[in-house]
């Protein structure tokens, strides 16, 4: 595989320019790098406010890109200032952690003491395909996707603990969670609640508080019967809901046509890399035609179908998504598309999800300027 990137430049060549803007965050420890005690880091501007806006297209991160870290509000503002980033999408379980949704019982089940190890889960199994991930507090459990009946009643109990708490929640947490980024110059523009399968309370209650964090949007995975479900909740609070996809473009037949039709609330949350990793077709096709439905692209570089590895989630440059060229059409067009970066990619041992999304942030940067 080459070790060009998309813009003909080698990834060595990329990191030496980006060294002296990373250094400061690789030497520092994260547990101590946004002490009372030391000075905030300043962007380029000079600010210590992020700032992630590059030749007019918003770079951002979904959340999810750090769910190797330690979760929660205050994290992510710290993760945010490390890697530069001042737009992101949401995940709920850390806004909602902040909110004081009820503990998920579903930890003390299947885990012994605080332990996330899946090592420590209950019955461990060597098969990932016996297990299904779940949002606990500010992180995500493993647990078996078969239970037994205890571990089903202790389920359907805490759904309804959740759905009580989601419908009488006090706001003013709300508005004191968007104030804390906003002060940290960190804009929300999407909270991913994927609330299809919800009551239509706690639906309503998804696009309430997306609105009052200042987002714009509520995101699920794409089908027609999530957009029929949803769209009436989008129209009445003013809002979008915007399907992210997976594999689905690869499938015969299959087309964002139908979804889009259902109301002119819906929208695209696009994600560039499943999109030509498996079908080989280049992005920028789809914004072309598609560009005035598209809220928000996530970005990530993968290879082709047809590679020896297909489909496989790379270090930016080192796959074959054309990340250069979708950048510069939206930088050209001037169109209002979120540019989120969702960090997949193996991390190496002497690195972390932070550094890696604070490159991938260069990486755009460099681009776009």
């Amino acid at each position: 595989m080459s070790d060009q990137t998309n813009s003909g430049q080698s990834r060595r060549q990329f990191l030496g320019r980006s060294v002296a803007v990373l250094a400061a965050v690789s030497a520092v420890p994260l547990n101590f790098a946004c002490s009372g005690n030391r000075p905030a880091k300043t962007n380029a501007a000079g600010s210590s406010k992020p700032d992630s806006r590059f030749g007019g297209v918003q770079i951002g991160t979904i959340t999810y890109s750090w769910r190797t870290m330690d979760g929660g509000l205050q994290n992510i503002i710290r993760y945010c200032k490390e890697s530069n980033i001042s737009s992101i999408e949401l995940m709920s379980n850390d806004l909602e952690a902040y909110m004081g949704i009820p503990e998920n019982p579903l930890e003390a089940l299947f885990f012994r003491g605080a332990s996330r190890d899946p090592a420590n889960a209950a019955n461990a199994s060597d098969d990932p395909n016996d297990y299904q991930y779940i949002a606990a507090g500010s992180g995500y459990i493993r647990i078996p996707r078969q239970l037994t009946p205890e571990q089903q009643a202790a389920v359907d109990a805490y759904r309804e603990d959740i759905k009580n708490w989601r419908i009488n929640v006090a706001m003013a947490k709300v508005e004191e969670a968007r104030k804390l980024l906003s002060d940290n110059g960190i804009q929300v523009h999407i909270v991913k609640f994927s609330p299809a399968a919800w009551s239509d309370e706690e639906i309503d209650y998804a696009f309430k508080v997306a609105k009052a964090m200042g987002a714009k949007a509520v995101t699920e995975e794409i089908s027609l019967e999530a957009a029929q479900r949803l769209a009436p909740f989008a129209e009445k609070h003013d809002m979008y809901v915007a399907f992210h996809n997976h594999m689905q473009y690869a499938e015969e037949g299959f087309s964002a046509d139908p979804v889009l039709a259902v109301s002119p609330a819906i929208r695209l949350n696009f994600d560039i890399g499943h999109f030509y990793g498996s079908t080989g077709i280049h992005p920028n096709e789809m914004l072309k035609k598609y560009h005035d439905r598209i809220y928000s692209i996530h970005i990530k570089d993968k290879t082709g179908p047809t590679a020896e590895e297909p489909n496989a989630n790379q270090v930016w440059g080192q796959g074959e998504t054309p990340l250069e060229e979708v950048l510069l059409l939206i930088k050209q067009e001037k169109w209002p598309i979120y540019c989120d970066i969702e960090l997949e990619y193996p991390v190496k041992s002497w690195s972390n999800a932070v550094k890696e999304v604070g490159t991938c942030v260069n990486y755009a940067r460099q681009i776009l300027i």
